[in-house]
């Protein structure tokens, strides 16, 4: 097993999705878990323009790369 595919194996749950290219989206709730806040906090936040998200039909959805964009400039900001 090569250190990149152990990596993965030993990886949370959480971190193999955030790391994942196989998805394009995450839910509101999944979305969530991954920042570490309730759902609800979720769902305010996107309602006021704070998280990204897609409206498809009556789902919102959280683009992978706008999450991961959004907290890479959160530590940007920080720093």
């Amino acid at each position: 097993m090569q250190d990149h595919d152990r990596w993965r194996a030993e990886a949370s749950p959480w971190t193999r999705l955030l790391l994942s290219d196989d998805r394009l989206t995450w839910t509101i709730a999944e979305a969530a878990d991954l920042l570490g806040i309730s759902r609800a906090s979720a769902y305010e936040a996107a309602h006021r323009g704070e998280l990204p998200v897609k409206v498809i039909g009556r789902r919102m959805l959280v683009p992978r790369v706008a999450l991961l964009r959004l907290l890479d400039g959160a530590e940007v900001e920080r720093a």
